[in-house]
């Protein structure tokens, strides 16, 4: 996700249209790794955080589609069933993975980890590369906007009708660079410390549109905006791919992105994405 982490209660069941596998997936053009050979990806030879379990971060609270019942540990939701099956490529069963709390904004942070590796709709960008390492990507999703029903962005049909827009992201998030590359706006994009803070400005009538990852985009107008729309969605430049992430050179980095590729090479990948992310790709294309 650009990251427009989504605060607010989820917990509705949310029917929408099919699968578009052009509008999120699981590209495999990023590889950032260097995938290592997965017959030397084992937990005796994986030099883990705690010997013999796997350390897995994501954020608090968690949210549908990536996890259910704000519980990460019970396998249910996106990226809950993508870290427990890329354990189970390294030969990690349930019982010896242990979830962790890692917000957001520090989990990409310089320095040392105390996981192995993170899920948390994290995309890869080169700035982030600096301080960390990410898998091979296992999600690429597009940019959407969100506006408020009957009013001009709202009626928007191309990037260019809200180039006049005043528009709201999230702080730390790749929707800003996509905003700025894509739409570039006459007006300065407005920036949020949270998620929270986006939706808020956008209900208050702060910003006349919101920009976040097109899965997210969508759950918040099923369930949490009433008012709102999704005006369509747009491609960020390369796609906004999501990869696990782990400390600036570890030595499981190689092992994570080659559990990453088996996964998709099997079939696997394409699966948890079609349980869980069903439906959340489908909206007006904005070119």
């Amino acid at each position: 996700m650009p990251r427009a982490r989504v605060m607010f209660a989820y917990g509705c069941a949310v029917a929408l249209a099919a699968f578009a596998v052009g509008c999120g997936g699981t590209d495999s053009s990023s590889d950032t790794s260097g995938s290592t050979d997965l017959s030397e990806c084992t937990p005796d030879k994986l030099e883990t955080v705690s010997s013999g379990v796997l350390t897995v971060g994501t954020d608090s609270p968690a949210y549908e589609p990536y996890f259910v019942d704000d519980d990460p540990s019970n396998g249910k939701g996106f990226e809950s069933a993508v870290a427990y099956a890329i354990a189970d490529e390294l030969g990690f069963s349930k019982d010896q993975v242990e979830w962790t709390v890692v917000p957001f904004n520090s989990s990409y942070a310089p320095g040392p980890k105390d996981f192995d590796f993170d899920v948390n709709q994290i995309s890869i960008t080169p700035e982030r590369q600096k301080a960390v390492d990410f898998s091979a990507p296992y999600y690429t999703a597009n940019q959407a906007v969100i506006a408020t029903n009957g009013t001009d962005a709202a009626k928007a049909t191309s990037l260019d009708d809200l180039k006049s827009a005043t528009i709201g992201v999230q702080i730390g998030t790749t929707s800003l660079t996509a905003v700025q590359d894509k739409i570039d706006p006459d007006t300065q994009v407005k920036v949020f410390d949270t998620s929270n803070d986006v939706v808020s400005a956008l209900k208050n009538g702060q910003i006349d549109a919101l920009v976040t990852d097109l899965p997210t985009a969508i759950y918040l107008t099923a369930v949490e905006l009433s008012d709102q729309t999704v005006v369509g969605q747009f491609e960020a430049e390369g796609g906004d791919q999501w990869g696990a992430l782990l400390q600036k050179g570890s030595s499981l980095t190689g092992c994570v992105s080659a559990a990453v590729n088996s996964l998709r090479d099997n079939g696997d990948l394409e699966t948890i994405t079609d349980e869980w992310m069903s439906g959340y790709a489908n909206a007006p294309k904005l070119d």
